[in-house]
């Protein structure tokens, strides 16, 4: 009997021995913290060359992602999203439209503002109608553009013209920023207020004109992901990808204020 006792423990310890061999060798599963798969962006429509940049850089830092951004004005996305719309990431041009999808219960943890922009004139190249200020805006001679009121840019906008002491005459009240600005252009308008960052990523297309107490308003840009983001994993990466040194380069370049 003794004998019998030894041969089964030894049995025992050689198939415990057997099985950690073979756990060992087993293959590793998937890593739980891989970032992969399709992120799905909702982005202000003035954040499109800038998000455009990033996404390219992400997917490069993240093989195996893919970044789709959905552009548009910051108060029609915020409507999609309480109204269904899937996305991971939400970045908008205002705290207004944020505080929509927020309210909602739709922002996973705290938002986080990520840029600064401000306002500034643009005419067409050339200024053939000779703009010269915000009083032009109120000129019934002038073709006029200006973002629709429930836009950031149209909020920000109806602020600059109250601390003026100005009432536009607009001709056209685009959806975005990025409407009003393909109206100066292609020459439709003789100017349109827009932000500065869509000044310069308009190149030599159109000229920029500041104007007094354009730096002091300012509108910020928060971002958050989204409680039911279908992808949480590559949610999280991407946001931190913006707030994160390369972000900040990106922003800056496209002429955010990122301080």
């Amino acid at each position: 009997m003794p004998g019998f006792q030894i041969r089964s423990a030894a049995v025992a310890c050689a198939g415990l021995v057997l099985l950690a061999s073979c756990a060992s060798a087993a293959p590793a599963g998937p890593d739980p913290d891989a970032v992969t798969g399709t992120v799905v962006v909702f982005a202000a429509a003035s954040l499109t060359e800038a998000f455009t940049d990033l996404a390219d850089e992400f997917e490069a830092a993240h093989p195996g992602t893919a970044v789709t951004v959905n552009l548009g004005s910051s108060a029609a996305l915020a409507q999609q999203l309480t109204a269904g719309a899937p996305a991971d990431v939400f970045a908008a041009a205002n705290e207004a439209a944020m505080g929509v999808v927020s309210d909602a219960g739709l922002v996973r943890g705290e938002a986080a503002v990520f840029a600064r922009n401000s306002l500034r004139i643009a005419v067409p190249a050339g200024n053939p109608a000779g703009v010269t200020g915000l009083a032009d805006f109120a000129r019934r001679d002038l073709t006029v553009a200006l973002c629709a009121p429930e836009a950031p840019c149209g909020m920000l906008s109806a602020r600059v013209f109250a601390d003026a002491g100005i009432t536009p005459a607009p001709d056209t009240l685009e959806q975005d920023v990025k409407a009003a600005l393909v109206k100066v252009e292609r020459d439709e308008v003789d100017c349109a207020l827009v932000y500065r960052t869509d000044v310069l990523a308009a190149g030599g297309a159109v000229d920029g004109i500041d104007f007094p107490g354009a730096d002091e308003a300012v509108t910020e840009y928060p971002i958050a992901t989204l409680g039911d983001a279908p992808n949480p994993g590559a949610a999280e990466a991407f946001l931190d990808f913006v707030l994160s040194g390369t972000g900040r380069a990106a922003l800056a370049a496209a002429g955010f204020g990122v301080g």
